[in-house]
């Protein structure tokens, strides 16, 4: 049936939190076939149609649908095609008239990545136990190989440092929640990590077992399982008392099922059965009902909890459960995964939420992806998104960086936390690429003995993945990254990377005007940079993220006035709980430009300003980054009535403060800037020590770091214009004397720097 002669569905308007309708024309598609998503007309227990209709052919029609997402099981010839949906009863009979058609266009040589149909995903799979990690087949040439060489694949390291500390360990008895039962972040904390071991006792006492036909080990494994079994699955550990603990514990209980199948009688697979998909049942209707990730995919723990949790439950479960229920949980979350997956990014392979949630969002999704492919085959990794992600931390976050880029981020000032090389090293294996290699050697190279730290441990044994991953991928070799500069545009980050191999030379800037506002993870920080030269952060995020809903998080991290940005009348964007201002409070990136003496970036923050700032007409930034030496910053600022403007720079140090310049000196390098035109007039330049507003408590026995605020007269028009420049402690200064006709006259301390490529950016600024 074409369509035409009927009338066009009624289709609900799509909002800034909701999924949106695509493929829309003129969008750049980046696979074959084209993931298709739409509104949905009917809530819950709708059913769809889907027809894609070539320009010069008949159309094909797909159904019936089961959620409003679908990606084809086959690619399509290169052209021009147009789509549309309709709801329809549960069999494919249409119930309702076609929605408007959509136009897109298949460019030639997209990389290929259908999705096999229901009916196929799961068929050739072996359904015997154990099915997470190693089926029985590879299993005993696991042992096989163990048995011949201890040391295979790291097994010696993990038999040593993660089985055998379990088989005296006491069994870990229900957790009592919180006092009164209101949530503390000690108790969130100690209880959160006691359930990750707890997962770590049951999956590698199960495995040891397994592979050393140890009956000790496998009975030390069932005392824990059987103990986590008998918790009440709506109680203390259940998702809607705190999803993280609730997550751990199900995995604990999706893995002790699997590998401990055959050594459970029937009760006892009844008992871990039943508890497990209690369980699964509550984690997944929360995403696929309540948090409905379909149709409001920015539900951070809702959408991880896909790849963490319920892919490797349903796995376990797969065809033992009466209902068949995991087999519809698991075809849910393998088409969000291929269709929606990532909600916070696109196919340039960047992530909204910052560069510490890219580590914790990527970790549990390899997890997922690696399971499906050893179970089932179906390889989400031929995605663009997975092909190109490792580039997001490479160009946002090198291994020697602290504090110089954006987003929560639980390291507490640390270097990146070892799973973001780990998580590296998984795309070098499925990609080749040798610089993603070299961050994880050089990553692991710069935190030896972190391993047990909270950011780590608390999350991830490494030993296991170090053991996993050698069993299912290559070792590539290293190569040292080329740097330049990346614009991932879905999210509106530009990172650059100068000699990032030569921590004498390394120079890292990072730049956002992001679509994404301030939702989740994200902070009001549109427009703001951070800088890190020669080993050292110099231009931070300010603050730590101690807590979710801290007052630190709250009342600082959030906020504009932590990041380098500027506040207009003393206010910086929106950046608190309302899903839908913080994701209105948004910029974008106008440009960014790598020419062959500069990368230039101009960032448009507008709309951010606008959520609490009316009046502004408008707030933009460029920035010059001249030479791989230093960086002119101009900020440019509109309004209908007269406003003050605070530019603000934070660092780790006190400021050595001038009229109109300032010097901040770290341990092995430093900045200096000056302010080299302001239309309004001289800033008033004054450093605070502290973080305003927040609760001492939160940053007990923690440094406290320094912001520069240079104030300027209120104007209704403010062009500034301000030089920073890093340096290396020991290296030469070279004295450039700078005078202009509004009377700033200033000693600017060039290393390695232009002078003549300076006075051609002052040039360019005057003419504009």
């Amino acid at each position: 049936m074409s369509g035409t002669s009927l009338p066009t569905l009624d289709e609900p308007r799509a909002g800034r939190l909701t999924i949106h309708y695509a493929p829309e024309a003129h969008a750049v598609i980046a696979e074959n076939p084209p993931r298709f998503t739409w509104l949905p007309v009917i809530e819950d227990e709708a059913r769809y149609l889907l027809r894609i209709t070539p320009a010069d052919g008949a159309p094909q029609t797909f159904g019936p649908i089961r959620w409003n997402m679908f990606t084809p099981d086959a690619a399509l010839p290169p052209g021009d095609y147009t789509w549309a949906f309709a709801a329809c009863d549960e069999v494919g009979k249409q119930a309702t008239t076609w929605s408007q058609e959509r136009a897109f266009s298949l460019a030639e040589g997209l990389p290929e990545t259908p999705l096999p149909a229901r009916k196929d995903r799961f068929a050739k799979a072996d359904m015997a136990h154990p099915r997470l990690w190693l089926g029985p087949d590879r299993l005993a040439a696991f042992k096989a190989a163990v048995a011949a060489d201890p040391s295979h694949c790291g097994w010696d390291v993990f038999l040593k440092k993660s089985v055998l500390p379990w088989m005296d360990r006491p069994v870990m008895t229900e957790p009592a929640g919180y006092p009164n039962h209101q949530r503390t972040p000690p108790v969130w904390r100690q209880t959160y990590i006691d359930l990750q071991e707890a997962w770590y006792a049951i999956r590698h006492l199960a495995i040891g077992g397994a592979v050393l036909d140890d009956a000790a080990m496998t009975d030390r494994a069932k005392e824990w399982l059987l103990e986590l079994a008998s918790w009440d699955p709506m109680g203390m550990t259940s998702r809607a008392y705190t999803d993280e603990w609730a997550y751990r514990v199900n995995n604990a209980l999706a893995w002790g099922y699997d590998w401990l199948h055959g050594a459970l009688s029937e009760d006892e697979r009844a008992t871990v059965r039943g508890a497990l998909l209690a369980r699964t049942r509550d984690i997944a209707e929360h995403a696929m009902i309540n948090a409905k990730i379909h149709l409001f995919p920015y539900d951070s723990h809702a959408v991880r909890s896909v790849s963490l949790t319920i892919i490797p439950a349903c796995i376990a479960l797969l065809g033992d459960d009466a209902d068949d229920e995991a087999r519809e949980w698991l075809d849910y979350c393998v088409e969000f995964l291929f269709t929606v997956y990532s909600p916070w990014g696109d196919s340039d392979g960047g992530w909204a939420e910052g560069t510490n949630y890219w580590m914790m969002g990527i970790a549990y999704l390899i997890d997922a992806a690696n399971r499906l492919k050893s179970f089932s085959g179906i390889d989400l990794y031929k995605r663009p998104f997975f092909q190109n992600t490792g580039d997001f931390p490479l160009f946002c976050k090198a291994p020697d960086t602290r504090r110089a880029t954006f987003g929560d981020d639980s390291t507490q000032g640390e270097l990146p936390g070892i799973k973001t090389g780990l998580n590296m090293r998984q795309f070098a294996g499925v990609t080749g690429n040798g610089a993603y290699q070299w961050y994880c050697e050089e990553n692991l190279r710069l935190n030896p003995g972190t391993e047990g730290a909270f950011y780590n441990w608390g999350w991830w044994d490494t030993n296991f993945d170090e053991m996993a991953f050698r069993t299912d991928y290559p070792e590539v070799e290293a190569t040292p990254p080329e740097g330049g500069m990346r614009h991932f545009r879905g999210i509106g980050w530009v990172g650059v990377q100068h000699a990032m191999a030569d921590p004498d030379e390394h120079i890292q800037f990072v730049f956002k005007s992001s679509p994404f506002g301030s939702v989740s993870h994200s902070h009001g920080d549109q427009n703001a940079f951070c800088l890190s030269a020669y080993g050292e952060d110099l231009a931070i995020q300010s603050g730590y993220y101690v807590a979710f809903g801290s007052t630190m998080h709250r009342n600082w991290r959030r906020q504009t006035r932590s990041k380098n940005a500027i506040l207009i009348n003393g206010k910086g964007q929106y950046a608190e709980k309302d899903k839908a201002r913080a994701m209105a409070a948004t910029g974008r990136i106008l440009a960014a430009e790598q020419h062959e003496d500069h990368v230039f970036i101009h960032g448009d923050a507008t709309a951010a300003y606008q959520s609490l700032s009316p009046e502004v007409t408008r707030a933009e930034r460029e920035v010059y980054f001249v030479r791989n030496s230093y960086f002119v910053i101009v900020d440019k600022v509109d309004a209908s009535e007269p406003v003050t403007v605070d530019w603000l720079l934070h660092a780790n140090n006190r400021y050595d403060l001038g009229q109109t310049s300032f010097r901040n000196t770290g341990q092995r390098a430093g900045f200096y800037g000056q302010v080299v035109w302001s239309e309004a007039g001289k800033p008033e330049i004054t450093q605070t020590t502290d973080f305003p507003d927040v609760d001492p408590k939160d940053y007990e026995g923690l440094p406290v770091s320094t912001f520069l605020t240079a104030r300027y007269p209120a104007a209704t028009r403010h062009r500034i214009a301000t030089l920073l420049v890093p340096y290396r402690l020991e290296a030469p200064k070279r004295i450039f004397h700078f005078v202009d006709d509004q009377g700033y006259d200033a000693d600017l301390y060039f290393t390695d720097a232009d002078e003549n490529a300076f006075r051609v950016v002052l040039k360019k600024l005057a003419n504009t």
